[in-house]
């Protein structure tokens, strides 16, 4: 399984934004589990963040204020404890802000020694840590607050979208590449900031457009937009696949119609006879959706997920893991018995979970299981925020196709070529990061020194 980072969130409005800061990050929930936390702006800026869900952390809390921000997390830089759960409270010389971030800062240890040897005081494992004393030096050097964030992401290597609170006034931030999502939304006279739209719709806010690649967006009593470095788009294609909820639009583009798109170009990519298209829940419904459309095989949902179960690849034993797959996901013997099943999924990592869930179907009587994947073979590590850092996760960075249906025991095995995924989300080729894919980074460590 893998892990997204994290989701942030801000609002700029007239009246108390912390119930519409919940529920954006209750709308976020999916891309980070482990902890939550709001920072709102009243005279001053006060903080509450928990281990948990959203539901868990804010139950009978309440921070009044019209700006603030929030974060939901899941680790990929620093480990995971409350020192860790953002947003971050940051107070120097100069005043204070708070600081949520989405993504992964990969040169923030090189950052860190360098500020640590001028005195510079760390009380965290995080790379968040490590942008909110870089922005504050700058601040400290420059005088003005937007300059010392324009400075600082000179220095800063990797992808983050970013939503500061400075005083009562919201700053968004999305790195030169654009790799991890963020959008602006509107409602007459108030703003909100969020890593994807479906965050937007729920507070019945206009999805106003992207935030741009390099873009610092300052919503105080105007809103105001400047730059960075450079901007070169280089958006995650993973965050079509997978990340994101269906129900989002990114960089203009309709995750949902990426996913049915996949699903087409898999029914032409890999034929087969069958009697059903069923997907992997929850990953695999919209580009099983697609497979059937286009091939004509009934679509029928053959695996029943339980929705209460927590997470199984933090469990420590492997008869552990086993079990709590069971639980997960059980076949629905009365849909797949005597069946040529087509199973969709969205990806393979290290095969485990997709090995016991063939050998779950064809236990309750499935003749066949052609398994087809919506991305193509990840056989390289991920840098920017998404918890997949050595190569020897993936099954595919050292099995051909051939071997891996073999070890999944699949009676046979498609990916989504990298020309087919490219052609279903529909932006260029050159504005997309595949490097999970293909090990072409987009933003290289030599970039580091400066």
């Amino acid at each position: 399984m893998m892990q997204e980072k994290c989701a942030v969130f801000g609002i700029k409005s007239n009246e108390d934004v912390f119930q519409s800061i919940f529920y954006g990050l209750y709308s976020l929930q999916h891309r980070g589990q482990e902890s939550a936390g709001i920072a709102v702006y009243s005279n001053e800026i006060r903080v509450h963040k928990e281990m948990g869900l959203v539901s868990e952390v804010f139950k009978n809390v309440y921070l009044s204020g019209n700006t603030g921000i929030g974060h939901v997390r899941y680790s990929t830089t620093g480990e995971s404890k409350l020192e860790n759960a953002q947003p971050f409270l940051i107070n120097y010389s100069k005043g204070s802000f708070a600081i949520a971030h989405n993504g992964n800062i990969f040169n923030a240890e090189e950052l860190k020694l360098s500020m640590e040897s001028k005195g510079g005081v760390f009380t965290t494992t995080s790379d968040t840590e490590v942008i909110a004393h870089l922005i504050a030096q700058e601040h400290l050097k420059t005088g003005d607050f937007i300059k010392g964030i324009k400075n600082a992401m000179k220095q800063l290597l990797g992808s983050y979208s970013i939503t500061i609170l400075f005083e009562d006034t919201l700053i968004a931030v999305r790195d030169p590449k654009g790799v991890r999502p963020l959008v602006l939304g509107q409602k007459e006279s108030s703003y909100v900031i969020a890593s994807e739209s479906c965050a937007l719709d729920v507070l019945e806010y206009d999805l106003v457009r992207d935030v741009k690649p390099s873009e610092i967006l300052v919503i105080a009593d105007k809103m105001e937009s400047h730059f960075g470095p450079k901007a070169n788009p280089s958006h995650c294609m993973f965050e079509y696949v997978y990340f994101a909820r269906p129900d989002s639009i990114l960089n203009k583009v309709s995750v949902y119609d990426v996913r049915q798109n996949l699903g087409r170009n898999l029914a032409k990519e890999g034929k087969v006879d069958a009697d059903l298209v069923i997907p992997v829940p929850d990953s695999g419904i919209t580009t099983a959706v697609g497979y059937a459309r286009e091939s004509g095989i009934p679509y029928a949902e053959g695996l029943m997920k339980n929705r209460y179960i927590g997470r199984t690849f933090i469990l420590p034993k492997q008869d552990q893991r086993d079990l709590s797959v069971r639980v997960k996901l059980n076949p629905i013997k009365s849909q797949v018995d005597g069946k040529r099943i087509v199973l969709v999924d969205d990806s393979i990592v290290r095969g485990t979970t997709l090995k016991r869930i063939i050998q779950a179907l064809k236990k309750a009587g499935a003749k066949e299981v052609h398994v087809r994947i919506s991305c193509p073979p990840i056989r390289y590590p991920c840098l920017y925020g998404i918890d997949m850092q050595t190569s020897e996760q993936f099954i595919a960075s050292n099995k051909t196709v051939k071997e891996i249906c073999k070890t999944l025991g699949a009676d046979s095995l498609v990916y989504s070529s990298i020309e087919g995924l490219i052609s279903a989300i529909g932006l260029p080729e050159e504005k997309l990061c595949n490097a999970c894919l293909n090990g072409v980074y987009p933003i290289k460590e030599t970039q580091t020194k400066l």
